[in-house]
């Protein structure tokens, strides 16, 4: 049972903490996982009500856990599913939950549906409610595909805004670092929305990058004629005659330097892939999803330097919480006036102020 797992951050009794929902609030969304250090998910949503007008709040569900050992400091809890799941079921002012580690997984046998998003992606990070005669559906699915696909669209190369060419990606291929969840939406992305002609892999752990490929049994066939998925194990691979440049680049692996001799092997064939492309001096695009603590990484610096158009993480992180935010309102927030800039220039400022106060600790 998926609470069995993490006993040990857990209280006592399941109801010792109730799950807090302000009786002068309309609406309530949660923030449902741990920790949840830095996250600039409740500024996005509080940013998106406020324009619209609504009384709702997104509230984290992380609390300290001062009996726990102190790392990461500090150390943090949520509940447990089915604490959360009975809790917000009786609560009819509760309009959905964003989902964060380490549930994404664990949550999913809980729902009462999933999207594709949700099965092709392996994981949920969104749960909305469908009502069905007077009952309300919990149904689960995976906006982080869907902030991957418009991070892309909307900061494309400039030759291709001005040839007013919306899907640069299409019959082009596409290269993904790492082999997690961020991996998995990335595949979704590329395949279903971005029509790229193949997908290379690059990432330290072997046995991650099996499991993806193990997967590809399971889907549809439709799915799996579409955009073959190609591990990148050797250098040699990059430099090989039948290596195809790829047009964009999505990176889901943390920010530090690389130790092990897997790591180093998978840093040098990162380095030749970003090297390997055209001489032009916009070679391609590279969706940086690593954003906290530090928004400009090692991955992104290299791929500055060498001639790529970097795009952060940050991108993705708004454009998904617009489409979790259009499933709860029911409305099309991303076209209400001034709102996507809006929202940028409060987590530009978000950030900053971080990076600021993190030097000062320096």
């Amino acid at each position: 049972m998926a609470t069995s797992q993490i006993s040990s951050q857990q209280p006592k009794s399941p109801n010792e903490e109730p799950i807090t929902s302000p009786s002068h609030l309309d609406g309530v969304v949660y923030l449902y996982g741990h920790p949840l250090l830095g996250s600039l998910s409740p500024l996005l949503h509080q940013t998106i009500y406020d324009a619209l007008g609504l009384n709702w709040r997104q509230i984290p569900l992380s609390v300290s856990d001062t009996s726990a050992p102190t790392f990461p400091p500090p150390y943090t809890r949520s509940p447990p599913i089915e604490t959360f799941l009975t809790q917000t079921r009786a609560n009819p002012k509760f309009v959905g939950s964003s989902v964060t580690m380490p549930w994404k997984v664990s949550i999913m046998p809980h729902l009462d549906e999933l999207t594709d998003e949700a099965k092709q992606c392996g994981a949920c990070n969104t749960i909305f409610i469908r009502k069905d005669n007077g009952r309300r559906i919990f149904v689960g699915t995976n906006t982080d595909c869907v902030g991957i696909r418009e991070a892309l669209l909307q900061n494309r190369l400039a030759k291709y805004v001005d040839a007013k060419i919306s899907n640069p990606y299409q019959d082009k291929p596409a290269l993904i670092i790492g082999g997690g969840g961020t991996a998995r939406a990335a595949i979704y992305a590329l395949r279903t929305w971005l029509g790229v002609s193949k997908i290379y892999i690059v990432n330290r752990d072997a046995a991650e990058v099996a499991s993806i490929l193990a997967k590809e049994k399971d889907r549809p066939e439709n799915v799996r004629d579409k955009a073959e998925i190609i591990h990148i194990t050797d250098i040699s691979q990059v430099q090989s005659a039948e290596f195809e440049p790829p047009e964009a680049i999505i990176s889901g692996i943390p920010n530090y330097p690389p130790r092990t001799p897997e790591e180093i092997r998978t840093r040098r064939i990162i380095e030749a892939v970003l090297q390997r492309s055209s001489n032009s001096k916009e070679k391609g695009v590279v969706l940086e999803m690593c954003y906290h603590p530090l928004p400009w990484t090692n991955i992104a610096e290299l791929s500055s330097q060498a001639g790529w158009k970097v795009i952060l993480g940050t991108e993705a992180l708004i454009w998904q919480g617009f489409e979790q935010a259009r499933l709860w309102t029911g409305k099309d927030v991303a076209s209400h006036p001034g709102l996507v800039e809006r929202v940028k220039e409060l987590i530009e400022k978000e950030i900053t102020k971080r990076l600021r106060e993190m030097k000062q600790k320096l």
